[in-house]
């Protein structure tokens, strides 16, 4: 059901998601650069996953029914649910659940990809999951049309920008536009010493991935 709206929405859109590589078999994390509430239906669109966010977001309008449908994981911020937490997580990834992360922790303008924020892999590398977990970078690229003269930060939503006006300015783009999501090697956590060497090789990868295209 998932994927089914993903596509509707994208179509909707007129934005065409084409997929590169192959999301890992197994469970474990994704990890993406964040563009916009649209990568949201692209990421979905382009593979079965369910998605981690703070909680908070469930509290916001639109955006907070859009990640219950898709069955997001909430995240508080007490430490003193932090061990629940890392529990469920580690049981959905050993069912062979992919659970996709932001780790820049903001959305951009999509011309960049933001240094990852070492916290948001602690869970990840905790005695519970590390020698189980694997992480799979995945860049989001979005392209306008040939010809289009639109600015090329037109598909970002960051900073103060009304959703509204984003979502209709998305709407009105009836005439094309692609979305590539590239999945890049698996790494596996017990591979690395720590969250901090992580989070700079997946960063690597998403961020080579998303100039490497738009260059």
């Amino acid at each position: 059901v998932q994927r089914l709206w993903a596509r509707i929405v994208a179509r909707l859109v007129g934005l065409k998601v084409v997929r590169t590589g192959t999301p890992m078999k197994h469970g474990g994390a994704l990890v993406a650069n964040h563009t916009s509430w649209s990568d949201i239906f692209v990421l979905v669109g382009a593979a079965r996953m369910n998605f981690v966010s703070k909680a908070e977001v469930r509290g916001w309008p639109v955006m907070g029914w859009i990640a219950a449908f898709c069955d997001t994981v909430f995240i508080e911020r007490r430490r003193s649910a932090a061990k629940d937490q890392e529990a469920e997580l580690r049981a959905r990834m050993v069912r062979g659940e992919r659970l996709l992360f932001f780790p820049e922790g903001t959305s951009t303008d999509g011309r960049r990809v933001l240094p990852f924020r070492s916290t948001l892999f602690a869970a990840l590398t905790a005695p519970e999951l590390r020698d189980v977990a694997w992480v799979q970078p995945v860049s989001v690229v979005y392209k306008l049309p040939p010809g289009s003269t639109l600015p090329k930060t037109f598909f970002g939503w960051w900073g103060d920008m009304s959703f509204g006006s984003h979502v209709w300015a998305l709407l009105s783009l009836n005439f094309g536009g692609e979305a590539e999501v590239v999945f890049h090697e698996p790494v596996r956590v017990a591979d690395l010493p720590d969250r901090k060497r992580l989070a700079a090789r997946t960063w690597e990868a998403c961020e080579r991935g998303v100039v490497e295209r738009l260059r």
